[in-house]
């Protein structure tokens, strides 16, 4: 094969690439969730333990409140 002068490999990697993030846009094939994080205290957390625990709790939390309506899940 004849190298040639001035022109690089293709299949070389380059040292940086410059990106414009301003075009970003999210991915289309990861899945959307709409989440709120919320940082528990450190002896909540031994309690609740996962993201299942506290939502089971704060939702029943909300059933016992008079004036809060529950959203229709979606």
């Amino acid at each position: 094969m004849k190298k040639t002068s001035g022109a690089s490999n293709p299949d070389e990697l380059k040292p940086e690439y410059s990106l414009d993030y301003r075009k970003a846009r999210p991915n289309r094939f990861a899945p959307q969730k709409d989440a709120v994080l919320v940082a528990l205290d450190p002896d909540v957390a031994q309690i609740f333990t996962s993201a299942e625990h506290v939502n089971a709790v704060l939702r029943a939390l909300i059933h016992t409140m008079p004036n809060i309506a529950m959203p229709k899940a979606g």
